[in-house]
């Protein structure tokens, strides 16, 4: 008679991958992996910020063109208001050094440097940094601000999903390794970009 408790978890785990399919399944996904109390499989950890609640950049700041910088990738966003000095450079370094440890989901994500009045090097951009994209937006460098969680260092990296949902926040000392662990675990999970 034992056949009987088997079948409700197996039907409750129906349920519950039915409910992914349909109900937003970057933000469920993010959900389950990153939000407290959420369901965390054993060996996964989460070394960024969830942004709760998700904002739309779109909704918010719709000039900001990042859509159109995006183009249906994700984008891994660098912030940094003064000009680009050493740390800057370490952080921009670490940038690249994240999307290359994506391997073959690296295609996905587009790296933006959002940066202050004055502009980066150029020729240290296009030897170092080929393919990052630089902007200046004021607005949308106060928005990201606001967002950023209190207790985490200025000077960090934001994940903005295909969709322009503001997603997590890294502080400034993240180790490539762990914030390529959580893009991966989203980028595995989620079916857009």
């Amino acid at each position: 008679m034992s056949g009987h408790h088997s079948k409700k978890p197996a039907g409750r785990l129906q349920l519950l991958l039915i409910a992914l399919i349909f109900a937003g399944p970057l933000i469920a996904a993010a959900w389950m992996y990153f939000g407290d109390g959420g369901w965390k499989p054993a060996g996964t950890s989460n070394h960024g910020a969830l942004l709760e609640p998700i904002i739309t950049l779109d909704e918010e700041l719709p000039d900001s063109g990042l859509s159109a910088l995006g183009d249906g990738h994700w984008i891994l966003l660098y912030l940094q208001d003064a000009p680009c000095g050493k740390s800057c450079e370490q952080a921009l370094f670490r940038l690249r050094q994240s999307r290359l440890m994506l391997g073959n989901e690296m295609s996905r994500v587009r790296r933006v440097f959002l940066h202050g009045d004055t502009p980066p090097d150029t020729v240290f951009i296009e030897e170092q940094h080929a393919g990052l994209i630089t902007i200046n937006n004021r607005r949308l460098a106060g928005l990201l601000e606001r967002k950023r969680p209190s207790d985490l260092g200025t000077g960090g990296y934001y994940l903005i999903d295909p969709l322009s949902n503001l997603v997590m926040y890294f502080s400034p000392d993240v180790e490539p390794g762990e914030m390529v662990d959580d893009l991966k675990h989203l980028l595995e999970l989620s079916r857009i970009g």
